[in-house]
């Protein structure tokens, strides 16, 4: 019976430790989706002098409808001659890719064949929000 009344009650949890757990993640969790919300980090860049002004590159256009079609920009190309055509394009330009939702999946994926054998990487696919 000693025992028993020596022992201490828990009924109360310190929750002040979790708090600041909680705080630092919410400051970490905003910073972090302020920075992808922009895009980017903000930056001021130096000036320079005798600098190459970069070129604006136009972007190529793939688009695949839902009847299998093919199109570079609104020319309508086979897959071979879709290839033949994208081996002209530079490797730094953007390629867009845009597909029909209704398209079957083996176009797109035909395309995207052709882009990953000519290593073109800057790729963007659009959707619709």
């Amino acid at each position: 019976m000693q025992t028993m009344k020596n022992r201490k009650r828990f009924d109360q949890i310190n929750v002040i430790p979790f708090i600041d757990i909680m705080l630092v993640l919410l400051v970490m969790v905003l910073t972090t989706t302020t920075f992808i919300k922009q895009g980017l980090i903000p930056l001021e860049l130096p000036d320079a002098k005798s600098a190459d002004t970069k070129k604006d590159q136009k972007e190529v256009r793939i688009s695949v409808t839902k009847e299998g079609k093919l199109f570079l920009e609104k020319e309508e190309l086979s897959p071979k001659a879709l290839e033949e055509a994208l081996q002209k394009v530079s490797k730094e330009q953007t390629v867009v890719l845009s597909s029909d939702k209704e398209a079957v999946f083996q176009d797109f994926v035909t395309v995207m064949d052709i882009l990953k054998r000519l290593k073109h990487e800057q790729l963007y696919i659009v959707t619709k929000e």
